[in-house]
């Protein structure tokens, strides 16, 4: 359960001034907690309303606002009105809930989410194992891509970076021998457990385990000196949410950054999960964390069939940084050409297109989204992505996954490509960047700016468009532009 936070208004014109691009240092854990976390009389009303029902308080955390229930399936339908049944998808089954959530009058106004009856899948990671080698010979270490983006000098030492995973999992002596072939030292990697989910490698480069090391090596190449949290979560919006709070309010790590690379079509999710998400994006922003998330590896559809335009979540919250996918050619050093990633239905495609919930943000205002056929419209509602980078598969990433070595792309290459970037800067100026986006948007020149090729409905245009946002990184003028 998600509680009401203790000054609303002043989060609002907090994370208002980041927008406008108004410094704020970046709030301590404990002074967050104290001015915006939950109020110690809501937690115990929400905790008395469970004692009633018979319903245990497994925890309660008042900076995450969140209370964590347990009981069973008769005492969560009476306490919350509504029909739990099992259902069957496509590869299982899953707990849902039929009819709307209701509580008691009194704590209509305190309760804002009741996550987790329904635990259905919420997720997938956003990668693509490179199929044909023969056909696509060329592949990149993550230390040669961040040499062709121009990153700055710099290991990222004295920084964390969060990765968010929601299965699968890393085997370390697969860590060693990848580091040691691109002959740089091993960063220090912690599983980290949230609602009982462990690093369980699943053996198959296909499922999960792809994304975990992916992850971690991408993030560990570029940034080596960081140290390396893996927040590992049930793969439910239950799960999900509370990866991103427990990371973004970890006192122990303190992440500076965190490195998403699963989502789903915003149509998948309901409306409290997205603004439950949302807000904990606003907490990172405050707290002076970075978050980078994955658009989709599915093109403008996102991988539905409904004859719509969709954008993935959580990239799509206005208080992360969206990240898509170009192709990228080289010779030797340096980078010859860029354009939209697009492989077709089948070898995938960049995401991004306009959100159909998120408003526009101020540093949106005035941008348009380029169509196929050339048109033109403004932005009306939030624009996905921000950023881009290399993420097809036939340019794609070496990595180790469960003793073997492949090649890998997607957007979740993206994520943890910029997430080493700004672990590099958050090390060489000694301050983290925290919310980025508004200064992206304020000096486009930082970014290289890809004109050329589409994601399906979007084309790639001058300035922002909806395939690759501002373009991909020019190291060390995104490093000026955010000292800036």
């Amino acid at each position: 359960m998600v509680v009401r936070r203790r000054d609303p208004e002043g989060l609002r014109a907090h994370v208002a001034d980041l927008a406008q691009g108004r410094p704020r240092a970046p709030m301590t854990h404990d002074a967050f907690a104290a001015a915006y976390g939950a109020a110690p009389e809501d937690l115990e009303r929400v905790a008395a309303f469970a004692q009633t029902h018979g319903l245990a308080v497994v925890q309660t955390h008042a900076a995450r606002r969140s209370v964590v229930l347990s009981g069973s399936v008769a005492q969560f339908e009476a306490a919350f009105g509504v029909e739990l049944s099992d259902f069957e998808f496509d590869g299982g089954s899953y707990r849902g809930r039929t009819g709307a959530l209701h509580v008691p009058e009194d704590l209509n106004k305190v309760i804002e989410a009741v996550l987790g009856l329904d635990n259905r899948p919420a997720a997938k990671p956003h990668f693509r194992i490179r199929q044909d080698a023969a056909a696509a010979p060329t592949a990149f270490t993550p230390i040669e891509v961040a040499e062709l983006y121009g990153f700055p000098a710099g290991d990222g030492v004295g920084q964390t970076v969060a990765l968010i995973e929601l299965g699968g999992g890393y085997k370390p002596a697969d860590l060693q021998t990848y580091f040691k072939g691109l002959g740089v030292t091993a960063p220090k990697v912690t599983a980290l457990s949230v609602d009982h989910a462990k690093n369980a490698p699943t053996g198959s480069a296909d499922g999960p385990d792809g994304e975990v090391m992916l992850d971690i090596e991408v993030v560990g190449a570029v940034a080596p000196g960081a140290a390396i949290g893996v927040y590992f979560a049930p793969n439910t919006d239950a799960g999900f949410l509370d990866a991103i709070t427990t990371a973004a309010h970890d006192q122990a790590n303190k992440p500076s950054v965190i490195s998403i690379s699963w989502g789903g079509p915003e149509s998948s999710w309901t409306a409290q999960a997205m603004t439950s998400f949302d807000s904990a994006f606003q907490d990172a922003a405050v707290l002076g964390i970075t978050v980078l998330v994955a658009s989709g590896d599915n093109g403008s559809t996102d991988g539905l069939s409904d004859g719509a335009q969709h954008v993935d979540f959580p990239a799509s919250s206005p208080h992360a940084t969206g990240c898509g996918g170009t192709r990228l050619t080289a010779k030797g050093a340096v980078l010859e050409a860029e354009q939209v990633w697009n492989d077709g239905a089948d070898g995938g495609a960049g995401g991004g297109g306009v959100s159909a919930t998120f408003a526009l943000p101020t540093w949106q205002a005035g941008l348009a989204a380029t169509a196929a056929d050339g048109a033109a419209t403004p932005l009306a509602r939030r624009g996905v992505p921000d950023v881009a980078g290399d993420a097809d598969p036939d340019s794609g990433y070496e990595v180790r996954v469960d003793g073997q070595d492949t090649v890998i792309g997607g957007t979740s290459a993206v994520a943890p490509l910029w997430a080493g970037l700004i672990a590099r800067i958050n090390a060489a100026s000694g301050a983290r960047a925290g919310f980025i986006n508004p200064a992206l948007y304020k000096s486009p020149q930082a970014l290289h700016d890809i004109t050329v090729g589409d994601n399906g409905a979007f084309e790639a245009a001058k300035g922002w468009d909806a395939c690759t946002g501002l373009g991909t990184p020019n190291g060390a003028a995104v490093a000026a532009a955010l000292k800036a």
